[in-house]
């Protein structure tokens, strides 16, 4: 599955999949293909940060 461009439903796609399918962000990252801190730089921009302890970006 492609990831969305879009930083707003980036974060939304992501907070789902964490939610109901990862336990963690290395898990969504390693099975999607997706590069970890690219996901956070563009998450950063529009303001959220993971919290590991909620598995979310707040």
């Amino acid at each position: 599955m492609a990831l969305p461009g879009d930083p707003v439903l980036l974060l939304s796609v992501v907070n789902l999949k964490l939610r109901d399918c990862y336990p963690t962000l290395d898990a969504l990252c390693d099975d999607l293909a997706a590069d970890k801190a690219e996901l956070c730089a563009k998450l950063s921009a529009i303001g959220y940060q993971y919290d590991p302890q909620h598995n979310q970006f707040k």
